[in-house]
């Protein structure tokens, strides 16, 4: 049986919620693909931690990935999602999205968490649930609400071809704690503080809010990087985040950042001057939309 799940992207939250703040994370419509009716070609470590000695299905991550290269659209979360599901779909599971939601959600959470060695667990939650989540980590396990993106929310998603590992910048952000722990907690109260804010702005479906609460968290990122020597927050993206400013909107890294995927957020879309910017940046344009379904049969 064939089984898929959405990539997505976390719009607000990144390292606070680690600390128990409230993510938004949104699924984007690029889908891995899974099939057990075929053998895998590569063991992803997190189907393992999942299923065990039992064989693994084969998968399609192509959609999430860019030349060879991870887009940093939570391809782990997609590939495990999608995995679990189609077994579940062979042993009998009816083929809605309600039904594989609950019979692979919470199996999801602690493969990953065991497979990672911790982790927030909100991109499995984002791949599972679709649409757009306020997630919020409980010690191993995650809190999920479904909420609706304001309306007149324009967003998008930037490219910028270049890869970014987050379980490097987790230990570094770790390394500033033990360094420097009055540091590390100021930084990251005020982005747990902000995340706070853009909770309460997309239930409120306050665009405007949501959009501000967001510029903070980019300021806090941009500290947090320089505190602990990673480059957080990109030149790239700082100088377009700059551009977005002036039209009251916000560029800034998804989740760990690094420079692999970044998002535009505003009331309306980038100027051409700032899209032509981009482009000379390095930066590129997906195609991709937000909010898009959960986990299903495919």
């Amino acid at each position: 049986m064939k089984a898929r799940a959405p990539g997505k992207i976390v719009l607000s939250g990144a390292y606070a919620v680690l600390e128990g703040a409230p993510a938004i994370v949104t699924a984007v419509d690029r889908y891995v693909v899974a099939d057990s009716a075929r053998a895998a070609e590569f063991e992803a470590p997190e189907v393992r931690a999942a299923l065990g000695d039992r064989p693994l299905p084969w998968f399609d991550a192509s959609a999430l990935r860019d030349g060879g290269q991870k887009l940093g659209l939570g391809s782990s979360a997609a590939i495990l999602v999608a995995s679990l599901a189609a077994v579940k779909l062979d042993e009998g599971v009816a083929t809605d999205h309600d039904a594989l939601l609950g019979a692979v959600f919470r199996t999801a959470i602690e493969a990953h968490h065991r497979a990672q060695g911790g982790g927030s667990g909100i991109d499995v939650a984002a791949a599972a649930h679709g649409g757009t989540i306020l997630a919020r980590r409980r010690g191993a396990a995650v809190d999920v609400e479904s909420v609706p993106l304001p309306g007149n929310l324009h967003v998008e998603i930037w490219a910028a071809g270049r890869a970014a590992s987050t379980p490097e910048f987790l230990a570094r952000v770790r390394a500033l704690g033990d360094r420097d722990a009055t540091a590390h907690r100021r930084l990251l109260d005020r982005l747990g503080q902000a995340a706070l804010r853009a909770a309460a702005a997309v239930k409120d479906s306050d665009a405007r809010a949501l959009v501000d609460a967001l510029g903070e968290q980019s300021g806090g990122l941009d500290e947090l990087g320089r505190a602990a020597h990673i480059p957080i927050v990109t030149d790239e993206v700082r100088e377009l985040n700059a551009m977005a400013k002036e039209s009251g909107a916000v560029f800034m890294p998804a989740g760990a950042g690094g420079g692999d995927v970044a998002f535009f957020a505003g009331l309306g879309p980038p100027s051409p001057a700032f899209a032509r910017r981009g482009e000379e940046l390095g930066q590129r344009r997906l195609k991709v939309s937000v909010e898009a379904s959960g986990v299903s049969a495919a």
